[in-house]
C-alpha cells in the first residue's frame, strides 16, 4: 500500500477546494483496486470508471457501499453487463442508449439515474448531444414512457484548450442550457438537479460555472497507471 499513501492527503486537498454542494466523482479509471481502496479508506465513496471490464473487476472485490458512476462512452452491448448495480451513467449520448439503459434496469428491477451528455466542445472527438439535438431528443417525448431510468441533468466537457475564456464560456453555455431544459421539461423533476461538468485541470472554472459533479482523476489517483 505505500506506493498509494499520499491518495488520502491529495484527495483531502481535492475535497477542500470544493463547496460543500458539489459532489466528487473519484475518477478511477486505469489504476488498481489498492488506489481506490486508500481512496475508500480516506472517505471516498463515489467513483468514476470507463470500461466495463475493468469495473466489473473492481466492482467484484471493492466494498459494496460503493457508488459506482460510468463516465465514459458506453457502448449499448455494453449496458447489461453493468446494470445490476451501476449508481448512474454519466454519459448518455443517444435515445437509443437511454432505451437500452431503461430495458437492463427493468430486468433487474431498477432505476438507473443517468445524465444526458452535451456536445458543447470545440472538437469533433467528444461525443453527446448538440443543444439542438437534445431539444429535438426532448421535444418528441418517447424519454417520457421509460420508467427505469431517471434523468438527473446534464453533463459536458469543455473544449480541450488552456484558454480558460474558452473553457468559461463552453461551461457557461453547458449552464444556461441546464437552466432551459429544467424549466421547460423538468420543471418538477426535483431529481433533475446535476450540472457535471469540470475535471482535474478546470474543475474550480466550472464550479464557479455551477457546476453540481467534478469528475476529478489525476490530481488524487497520480497518473494513470495501466
Amino acid at each position: 500500500m505505500s506506493g498509494y499513501a499520499g491518495i488520502g492527503s491529495r484527495l483531502a486537498k481535492v475535497k477542500e477546494s470544493l463547496p460543500q454542494n458539489v459532489r466528487l466523482v473519484a475518477v478511477s479509471k486505469f489504476h488498481p483496486v489498492e488506489a481506490l481502496e486508500s481512496a475508500y479508506a480516506a472517505g471516498q465513496r463515489t467513483f468514476g470508471e470507463s470500461h466495463e471490464q475493468e469495473l466489473s473487476k473492481k466492482q467484484a472485490v471493492l466494498p459494496k457501499d460503493i457508488d459506482w458512476h460510468f463516465i465514459g462512452h458506453l457502448q449499448t452491448n455494453k449496458v447489461k453487463y453493468i446494470a445490476p448495480y451501476i449508481s448512474m451513467i454519466d454519459a448518455v449520448d443517444s435515445l437509443k442508449l437511454l432505451k437500452e439503459i431503461n430495458k437492463q434496469a427493468a430486468k433487474h428491477d431498477r432505476v438507473i439515474k443517468v445524465l444526458l451528455e452535451l456536445h458543447i466542445a470545440e472538437e469533433a472527438t467528444k461525443y453527446g448531444f448538440t443543444p439542438d439535438g437534445l431539444r429535438q431528443m426532448l421535444d418528441e417525448g418517447e424519454w417520457r414512457q421509460l420508467k427505469n431510468v431517471e434523468i438527473c441533468g446534464l453533463m459536458a466537457m469543455a473544449t480541450n484548450t488552456d484558454d480558460e475564456i474558452r473553457i468559461r464560456k463552453d461551461f457557461n453555455l453547458a449552464a444556461s442550457l441546464f437552466d432551459e431544459i429544467k424549466s421547460k421539461y423538468f420543471a418538477d423533476a426535483d431529481s433533475f438537479c446535476e450540472r457535471s461538468w469540470g475535471m482535474s485541470g478546470d474543475y474550480k472554472v466550472a464550479v464557479e460555472c455551477r457546476s453540481t459533479m467534478v469528475r476529478i482523476g489525476t490530481a488524487i489517483f497520480g497518473e494513470r497507471e495501466y
